[in-house]
């Protein structure tokens, strides 16, 4: 079932898909997170053979549940925004916008909606950087960011960080879930690692509390969930130097 399709003629509309059958138009001016509860992404992931893009789900400890991407490159870029402390919720393909103009009617996916922690949103949209070499790309990309602003959310084109920062997010990310690291032992790393300590010395100083090989995953834990910090541009190693969130 349609809900309100066409009614905002050759305009801009923007419509939010609630199931398999239920979709919603809502009014530019008056979307709001509340229109996102319960939704579901625009697109279904497919997968067939040959294809260029390598589509998939991801288990996002921010949503606790899954989130789906259609490239490597969206799967690098749905990783940082699960690892970010200031992102609440994710949100992919999170609606289909229509908007007409230079006397076009434009259609549109966004890749990610980001809920942040002061409540502001940001809309992104992913895209390898030689793409944005053709002005037709910049061109499709831009409007839809002059429609989101109309709503008051930022808008972000993202195509890659520092090599160095995403294999460092990728690998804390091996330690998202609670079931796979002792949370006894976490809560006791938590307790006894200090601002300025080396990893290898809080590994130490934790090793006589619990077998070593529980040890550095109970650190990576909370590397993960941010309740420790370090340097990500640089490889993490036993060197690295670690600080304590508030």
């Amino acid at each position: 079932m349609v809900q309100g399709r066409g009614r905002g003629g050759l305009g801009t509309a923007m419509w939010i898909r609630y199931g398999t059958d239920l979709v919603r138009e809502v009014a530019i001016d008056r979307v709001g997170l509340r229109h996102f509860d319960e939704s579901v992404p625009w697109r279904e992931v497919r997968s067939r053979h040959g294809q260029k893009h390598l589509p998939g789900t991801y288990w996002s400890s921010t949503m606790s549940g899954s989130v789906i991407y259609e490239s490597r490159l969206e799967l690098a870029r749905l990783l940082l925004a699960d690892f970010d402390p200031d992102v609440v919720a994710i949100r992919a393909q999170p609606l289909w916008l229509r908007h007409r103009s230079q006397g076009r009617v434009r259609r549109h996916v966004p890749d990610f909606l980001l809920t942040l922690r002061s409540g502001e949103v940001c809309v992104v949209n992913v895209k390898p950087a030689e793409r944005l070499e053709d002005p037709r790309i910049v061109e499709a990309l831009a409007w839809p960011g002059e429609v989101f602003a109309s709503c008051g959310w930022r808008y972000e084109i993202w195509s890659g960080c520092e090599r160095a920062v995403l294999e460092n997010v990728r690998f804390l990310a091996g330690y998202r879930r609670p079931g796979v690291v002792d949370q006894q032992l976490v809560g006791q790393a938590c307790e006894v690692i200090e601002s300025g300590d080396e990893l290898a010395v809080a590994e130490r100083r934790l090793s006589t509390r619990a077998p070593a090989e529980d040890v550095r995953p109970a650190i990576l834990s909370l590397l993960w969930d941010g309740r420790l910090s370090t340097d990500l541009t640089q490889p993490l190693s036993g060197c690295s130097v670690l600080s304590r969130c508030s």
